[in-house]
């Protein structure tokens, strides 16, 4: 059960550096938003992940704070581009 796990946080990290390689040459800020939610959520599932193999709780807590904070996040980039369109 160990390796599994560990092979499924290779590839969420996988995921992260395509993620970061879309920032790097992303030409819209839209595109670079989507990749920063990317981040978001992988970093959340990589906490679930660890929280499993290691059986500490407080990383649960820890990515409920990192999900929250991703949703506010695109909430607020939402608001600002919703203004810079009118």
């Amino acid at each position: 059960m160990t390796i599994f796990l560990g092979v499924i946080i290779f590839i969420l990290l996988a995921s992260i550096l395509a993620g970061l390689a879309r920032v790097l040459r992303a030409h819209r800020p839209e595109d670079r938003m989507l990749a920063a939610q990317l981040f978001g959520t992988a970093s959340v599932a990589i906490l679930l992940v660890l929280s499993r193999m290691m059986d500490m709780r407080a990383l649960l807590d820890v990515a409920m704070v990192f999900a929250l904070l991703a949703a506010i996040t695109l909430a607020a980039y939402v608001v600002l581009a919703g203004r810079r369109l009118l």
